[in-house]
């Protein structure tokens, strides 16, 4: 079965085909884009990633940095592996110049070799000067239950933390949003027709069950929309020239996990093209949705992983099923990296 992973073409045609086709479907309302980045203040954001797998987190990380509309207060390694993740967090946070932004380790302490362990070396989370939570569950419970006004959840990969902070306190939902990259509606990878039960949500469907039952405003953008972003010509070639520290250290790390991304196109080529930035379109619609055809629709997740349209059971879910201009959201991304 193809995972998120394995998504790396480029189906921008059949997917907008597909999606208009379903926006008058019974039981699904489309709904104006919600400007968040409108307010006057920051959007305070909790950002829980499973960065170090794939590299599209390392973009959103360094994208979210860079959108003033948004004010990261903590960043959480989220599935397995957590203190690997926390490390190359905290280096990231560190080279640029973030370190008052605490680092939180989630609930499984391994520290096993990924992805970008190359570019990570021998940086512990020792070396971080600025806070580290052993209990990153605990620091996102009370990030949100300290903050005055409500706290967007932005969470890019699967959710046993967001699960386990549930259970241990469900009254969270009350000053949150949950923010993601999940699912696939009406279409699958590789724009077929048919949805297909993606990765964040396959590999931990019943995490994602428990937050999409809290009483808190859920939005996602599926397959059907982030997985249509690539940045390629100029607008790659502004990132990939760059001598701007940060996309320095974003090219290395995606150079250095290309080569272990062994289900990527083999003609990919990391000084022409990124691979899929899934994750980026759940970062900006933490501040914006103009660029995106929005609809209500009601949402199941099944036992193996699918995000189902149920009518009768479904959650109502904010999804962005379709784009209204790609090519100005992958101009946006690029302006937004290069500063």
């Amino acid at each position: 079965m193809k995972t998120r992973r394995h998504f790396c073409k480029y189906a921008l045609a059949t997917t907008i085909g597909l999606a208009a086709g379903c926006r008058n479907a019974p039981g699904i309302t489309a709904v104006p884009s919600r400007a968040y980045g409108a307010a006057t203040a920051a959007i305070p954001v909790i950002l829980d990633t499973d960065i170090g797998d794939d590299v599209d987190d390392t973009w959103a990380l360094l994208m979210l940095l860079r959108m003033p509309q948004l004010d990261l207060k903590l960043a959480v390694g989220d599935y397995g592996n957590a203190v690997y993740r926390g490390r190359l967090l905290a280096k990231l946070l560190q080279l640029t110049g973030r370190t008052d932004v605490p680092v939180g380790i989630g609930v499984d302490k391994a520290d096993d070799p990924g992805g970008q362990s190359d570019w990570l070396g021998n940086y512990q989370l020792k070396n971080y000067p600025g806070t580290v939570h052993d209990d990153g569950v605990q620091a996102i419970i009370d990030t949100i239950k300290g903050s005055p006004e409500p706290v967007t959840l932005l969470c890019i990969g699967p959710v046993p933390n967001i699960a386990e902070a549930l259970r241990r306190d469900p009254s969270i939902a009350d000053n949150a949003r949950f923010i993601g990259m999940f699912g696939s509606v009406f279409v699958g990878y590789d724009g077929a027709p048919d949805p297909v039960a993606e990765w964040n949500v396959r590999i931990d469907p019943h995490s994602l069950q428990e937050v999409f039952a809290a009483p808190w405003d859920c939005t996602i953008t599926p397959l059907d929309t982030c997985g249509l972003v690539r940045l390629s010509g100029n607008n790659y070639r502004k990132i990939y020239t760059s001598d701007d520290p940060w996309l320095r250290a974003l090219i290395e790390n995606y150079e250095v996990w290309l080569p272990g991304a062994t289900y990527m196109e083999p003609t990919t080529d990391p000084t022409k093209i990124s691979s899929t930035l899934f994750d980026t379109v759940a970062v900006y619609m933490a501040a914006e949705q103009d660029l995106l055809e929005m609809q209500d629709v009601p949402l199941r997740v099944t036992d193996d992983g699918y995000t189902v349209v149920d009518e009768v059971s479904g959650r109502i879910v904010h999804c962005a099923v379709a784009w209204k201009n790609l090519p100005a959201f992958e101009r946006k991304l690029t302006d937004i990296l290069i500063g």
